[in-house]
């Protein structure tokens, strides 16, 4: 059976505190935001040390790590805050195995200087995705020289942001150490949301091969054009994301994804994958993954 999980990063606590409190939800595994208020793990601060204890912590909590957060902007246009952004990146998968996954997840990003998620025209030329190409390769180089796969995560305001984009990525990429994670309201634009199933089915029908994780947010028509929106929580940029322009990104079970649909499909080729919940805020956890359940015992998987 599909295993339902949580980012981490929805609990803004100490270590230990964060991960009793999302067993105590009923959760079997999370995605892990390697930040935590009573442990220093900013940049060059994690540690072989620090790791096994963070891992150590939710295995003792029967919360195996499934895979890692390492979400930046890989084509920042300023080359400093690019630089700074990878050489964390590359930090995190230095350290997934002590941390306890082989899979480091991000976005591929976006040219635009103010926000990681609006379009910037350059996100669709031959030289912005060679740009992109060029880094995710030499990041999945990295990532096999250290026993780990990188994810990346497709998303329509980014370089990499439909089915075709995805495709072409990994017919350049070929290799063992790239993998995909599966969130698919990331691929619905104004155009094509009213066809719900049809780009469901397309998505994995094309896509289903390289999966490895998976999301559960939802997505829905905005009333109105509402440029970025972000909540206001506790929590990484990521985090905050609700929508942007006509595009609303709520929590599971709050928008007109076809879940049955989604589910049925995921499962099918990933019987045991998990599924991370995302787009919230802490307390609407137990709602989400009430509904998650829900939607997982109806389909069956």
């Amino acid at each position: 059976m599909i295993q339902v999980g949580i980012f981490t990063g929805y609990f803004p606590y100490g270590l230990e505190e964060t991960a009793k409190k999302i067993r105590e939800i009923g959760f079997n595994t999370v995605q892990l935001d390697v930040s935590f208020k009573d442990i220093d793990v900013s940049v060059g601060q994690l540690t072989t040390e620090k790791s096994c204890r963070i891992r150590d912590m939710f295995r003792a909590h029967d919360l195996p790590i499934s895979c890692i957060s390492g979400y930046t902007n890989l084509v920042h246009p300023d080359p400093v805050k690019r630089k700074a952004n990878l050489d964390r990146l590359k930090e995190l998968i230095r350290f997934a195995h002590d941390l306890g996954s082989p899979y480091v997840i991000s976005e591929t990003g976006t040219f635009d200087t103010e926000s990681d998620w609006v379009h910037h025209p350059k996100n669709k030329t031959e030289e912005g995705y060679a740009e992109c190409r060029d880094v995710i390769y030499d990041l999945v180089r990295y990532a096999g020289d250290h026993g780990v796969t990188f994810l990346t995560e497709t998303y329509v305001n980014n370089v990499i942001g439909s089915v075709e984009e995805t495709l072409r990525l990994f017919a350049d990429i070929n290799s063992q150490h790239l993998g995909l994670l599966m969130d698919p309201t990331n691929y619905f634009e104004d155009h094509n949301i009213d066809d719900m199933d049809m780009v469901l089915n397309y998505i994995f029908d094309a896509l289903s091969h390289r999966v490895k994780i998976s999301h559960a947010k939802d997505v829905k028509r905005a009333e109105a054009e509402q440029g970025v929106t972000m909540a206001n929580i506790e929590a990484s940029e990521a985090h905050n994301l609700r929508g942007v322009g006509m595009i609303e990104l709520p929590a599971p079970g709050l928008g007109s994804l076809n879940y049955d649909l989604y589910l049925d499909r995921l499962g099918r080729d990933h019987p045991n994958i998990p599924i991370i919940i995302e787009h919230l805020d802490e307390s609407d956890v137990p709602r989400a993954k009430k509904f998650l359940d829900e939607r997982l015992r109806a389909t069956g998987r």
